[in-house]
């Protein structure tokens, strides 16, 4: 049996990653999107990254595929897409499937949200419509 430890060290060998404090300054960025894939109940406890779309994780593949019937325009911008999570697991994994599914321009952040506020990144609370 392969742990998931095992697959998102995998993964982190495939898709560029960096912690969140070397992310803070592509807020904001015209070309990057932030990808927040934690459970709503997440956001809505911790906030997200100010701008960040949310995309739950279970959603990931048919919003990333142009011809599934929930397809979403964010993931065919042709933007940078940083992905995260909690901890840097959820998002490596989410990372490598977009890559395998397509894009061309994908990392995430190892240290993820806990990164994030660690580094004093800016925080916003969850539109209940994201």
């Amino acid at each position: 049996m392969k742990s998931v430890k095992d697959m998102v060290a995998a993964a982190n060998r495939v898709v560029e990653h960096a912690p969140a404090a070397e992310m803070l300054d592509l807020v904001g960025q015209d070309g990057v999107t932030f990808v927040d894939l934690r459970d709503p109940r997440e956001l809505d406890r911790e906030g997200m990254i100010p701008g960040a779309f949310h995309c739950p994780r279970g959603m990931l593949e048919f919003w990333i595929d142009p011809d599934s019937p929930y397809a979403k325009p964010q993931f065919q911008t042709g933007n940078r897409i940083v992905f995260y999570c909690a901890s840097g697991w959820r998002s490596a994994l989410s990372a490598k499937t977009a890559q395998e599914m397509g894009l061309k321009n994908v990392s995430h952040m190892t240290d993820g949200f806990t990164g994030w506020v660690a580094s004093g990144g800016d925080v916003a609370q969850r539109k209940k419509d994201t």
